[in-house]
């Protein structure tokens, strides 16, 4: 039955392969005297003939040099080329190899069994890093979410899974402070603003994120816009360039977390941060002369305020001041009036350099001008508790 098998697959086998490999094995034979055309394996014996060169394809034997060449059986490359004719369905002898379809199956039925075993370990378990979720899907459809650690699902494709990052913060800009690519907003007094910012979120709910939105990052800019839009709706120029600039960031953040809370988009807004806010680049110029004259204008009035600051704080102290006077002076109405006399005549005259004497025996030829130069100037306190 076997001989029939081999002798059916040498005749069905192709021509061309058995002809290429007796080419090859003749070509491997003949130089070295074991072809058809004669000559030893060059051991000097047999017919007397003088002995061909060395077959390369055999390893040389360090015991022939002393005991004499021996004939040696065939080399490396001829049993290559007999199992492959054999394997093919033999050679020119119709039918001299033989196949083994037995061995054959049961080769190819471990190979198999050895990938399915392969596809299923690697398909069924998942290491899921700690910074990440995995998704599990069905058949397609959502399964369930999986936490951080190794995961055992069904294999492919019958079960997939699918992780995302729910710690890392992705920003997105929104405009662009070179003015490559303008982003007009209007304000409440009817400005146009050119406005630049980013938008910080992260992944909250990956179920939402993968499966409700078809375009997540597409929607996340969408919204940005419709939300800083209707902010900025609330603010004049003035507000938006400057001091309001907080309060629209906070503002836009709490919006726009409304409206993908509405769209069940599983995303976190980290953060609003606005780069740049300038008018058109048409009136520029203008804009900044403008704003040069507000600046002036706020600088004027923080002067004025400044100045008033300092004229109430010394008003407040004088009338701390006569208010304690006017405590003592109802104690002592006399005593206090004089004093306040002795005072207000000190500071009246002490900057001037004339002398009057209202008494009696005092020689007006004395030079009390240079006299009054040279006496040290008394000290405040020491003069008012003279004066008491």
């Amino acid at each position: 039955m076997n001989e029939k098998i081999d002798g059916s697959i040498g005749r069905r086998s192709p021509r061309g392969l058995r002809q290429f490999f007796e080419a090859i094995s003749l070509m491997a034979n003949s130089p070295w005297g074991n072809g058809p055309k004669g000559g030893g394996d060059g051991d000097g014996s047999g017919d007397g003939k003088k002995p061909g060169p060395r077959n390369p394809w055999v390893t040389p034997d360090p015991i022939d040099i002393n005991r004499g060449r021996k004939p040696r059986g065939p080399s490396a490359l001829d049993e290559l080329l007999r199992k492959g004719r054999g394997g093919f369905g033999g050679g020119s002898g119709g039918g001299s190899g033989q196949f083994n379809l037995g061995d054959s199956a049961k080769f190819w039925k471990w190979a198999v069994l050895g990938v399915a075993v392969l596809w299923v370990i690697f398909s069924s378990f998942h290491i899921v890093p700690p910074e990440k979720e995995g998704v599990v899907t069905r058949l397609g459809s959502y399964s369930r979410t999986v936490g951080p650690g190794v995961k055992l699902t069904w294999p492919a494709p019958i079960e997939r899974v699918r992780m995302e990052d729910v710690r890392a913060i992705r920003t997105m800009a929104v405009g662009s402070p070179n003015a490559t690519d303008e982003n007009f907003v209007l304000t409440r007094d009817q400005s146009i603003v050119d406005l630049a910012y980013e938008v910080r979120w992260s992944v909250r709910d990956p179920e939402f994120f993968f499966f409700q939105l078809a375009d997540p990052e597409g929607t996340i800019r969408e919204v940005a816009e419709s939300a800083m839009r209707a902010t900025v709706a609330n603010f004049d120029l003035v507000q938006a360039i400057g001091p309001g600039r907080v309060e629209i960031e906070a503002q836009v953040q709490q919006r726009m977390q409304e409206l993908l809370d509405q769209y069940r988009a599983g995303v976190m807004i980290q953060g609003i941060a606005i780069r740049q806010v300038d008018p058109p680049s048409q009136v520029d110029e203008a804009f900044k002369e403008v704003t040069a004259a507000r600046q002036e204008r706020e600088s004027a009035i923080n002067l004025a305020r400044a100045y008033e600051q300092q004229v109430l704080e010394r008003a407040r102290g004088d009338t701390a001041a006569f208010d304690k006077i006017y405590e003592q002076y109802k104690l002592a109405p006399g005593v206090t009036r004089q004093r306040l006399y002795y005072e207000t005549m000190e500071n009246v005259l002490s900057n001037v350099d004339k002398t009057i004497v209202e008494a009696r025996g005092v020689t007006p030829y004395l030079p009390l001008n240079e006299v009054q130069k040279r006496i040290p100037p008394t000290p405040p306190a020491a003069a008012t508790k003279g004066g008491e």
